[in-house]
């Protein structure tokens, strides 16, 4: 699974660490996620979501695989 996490991230000027704080997670978390070495939860990805003020699916999607 894709994400533009890293981009959402620098848009808002958010350090991984603060947005940890928003979503409750630790920073390594959102360092995993941006790297793309971990999918995360149903409640994670609507929380990450929603502190961006977009859909899951702006943020999360799946890689096509041609």
């Amino acid at each position: 699974m894709k994400n533009t996490l890293k981009v959402e991230r620098a848009i808002k000027g958010w350090t991984q660490e603060e947005l940890a704080k928003k979503v409750s997670v630790s920073r390594q978390t959102i360092n995993t996620l941006e790297a793309g070495k971990y999918v995360p939860s149903t409640v994670l990805a609507i929380k990450i979501a929603r502190v961006f003020g977009k859909a899951v699916e702006d943020i999360f999607f799946l890689e096509d695989k041609d």
